[in-house]
């Protein structure tokens, strides 16, 4: 495991031509299951316009986003049972992207196809696989996430849109000491405890984990609202960078009762599962979801925390989108790095190293 400092932020929109803008070779998150209903659902990943839809025995398929007879966007179109109709002069598409009819004609061309991905669900999170020339089938399967379907766990989720490149929300995402400044409404606390807790950064070839200690804290008013702490409490931030996604498990329990190094520790837990895609250079998608385990009154206490989760996302999109807007408007000029920027430094590192090789 690496424990240096990293390198300084590199935030330059464009890429050399030869290069891929993104590491490929990935399952990249495209959706969650719950937005595949009855019609298509088009969104533009890694700069690629895609439908998503589901197949009449409930398996996801993704296509390009274009019917190749006059290049409306399928997504336009409607959900029939052996696959996607487009909206203009009805082609019939199914899930490998190959043409099952032309209305009016008997003949169907033998060009009429779209190209189709591999994409799966897995946890109720719906996978997009994207690889290089040399590499078009995926390696292995999406990663699990068990806490979608955990018994002693309850979750919801959504997406947002970001008007912000992708690397920005893993940087605010991987330091969370922005939490005593920016949330003090919802998962904030003290600002000079989160900037002072101790940091350990561990990073591979491939992710980067943050662990953050905060004994003795008094909790923050999502934590309140959910749990029946008795006084102070010893607080945790795990965060876990994937090249496509993060996991970050935060919570608290009442100060001196838990190890914070037991992994099976008892307490108040927030599970976030947060997947950044890029959409372009300059936008991305971000599907995050929040999974938390009540200790009484399950509904009501899900309830408050995902409020709560949804009050400290819209907060960070505020700040993400006007941090954005900035760096436009002030070009090149330089940043300085501090502490807590390791974690942040190491990722951009891999996404770097990874999308040289890819």
């Amino acid at each position: 495991m690496s424990t240096s400092h990293g390198q300084a932020l590199a935030y330059e929109v464009g890429a050399p031509a030869a290069l891929p803008l993104f590491p490929l070779n990935q399952w990249y998150v495209a959706g969650f299951a719950w937005e595949l209903q009855d019609k298509p659902l088009g969104r533009t990943l890694l700069g690629k316009p895609v439908v998503l839809f589901r197949t009449a025995d409930g398996q996801p398929a993704a296509l390009e986003d274009r019917c190749c007879h006059r290049a409306l966007p399928l997504s336009h179109g409607t959900l029939e049972a052996h696959g996607v109709r487009c909206g203009y002069h009805g082609l019939l598409f199914n899930a490998a992207g190959q043409c099952m009819e032309v209305p009016g004609q008997a003949k169907i061309p033998s060009k009429a196809k779209v190209p189709a991905y591999h994409v799966r669900e897995r946890d109720q999170i719906i996978w997009i696989w994207f690889g290089s020339a040399d590499q078009q089938a995926p390696t292995g399967e999406p990663p699990a996430y068990a806490f979608h379907s955990d018994a002693d766990y309850l979750f919801e989720g959504d997406v947002y849109h970001y008007d912000a490149p992708y690397q920005l929300i893993h940087d605010n995402l991987l330091d969370l000491s922005h939490l005593g400044y920016v949330h003090l409404r919802t998962i904030g606390g003290n600002a000079s405890i989160h900037m002072n807790a101790h940091m350990q950064v561990d990073s591979d070839d491939t992710t980067v984990k943050v662990t953050r200690h905060m004994p003795d804290s008094v909790p923050p008013p999502t934590y309140t609202a959910a749990y029946p702490f008795k006084g102070k409490v010893d607080r945790w931030q795990e965060i876990e960078f994937h090249v496509t996604h993060l996991r970050i498990w935060t919570g608290a329990a009442d100060a001196n009762t838990v190890s914070l190094d037991d992994p099976q520790r008892d307490g108040f837990h927030m599970r976030g599962f947060h997947g950044v895609t890029p959409e372009t250079e300059t936008t991305c998608h971000y599907f995050w979801s929040m999974a938390t385990n009540p200790k009484s009154n399950p509904q009501e206490t899900k309830a408050k925390v995902v409020e709560q989760t949804v009050m400290t996302f819209d907060e960070d999109k505020v700040v993400i989108e006007a941090q954005y807007k900035n760096m436009l408007a002030f070009g090149s000029k330089p940043m300085v790095d501090i502490h807590v920027d390791v974690g942040a430094n190491r990722a951009r590192k891999i996404i770097e190293q990874l999308r040289q090789s890819s």
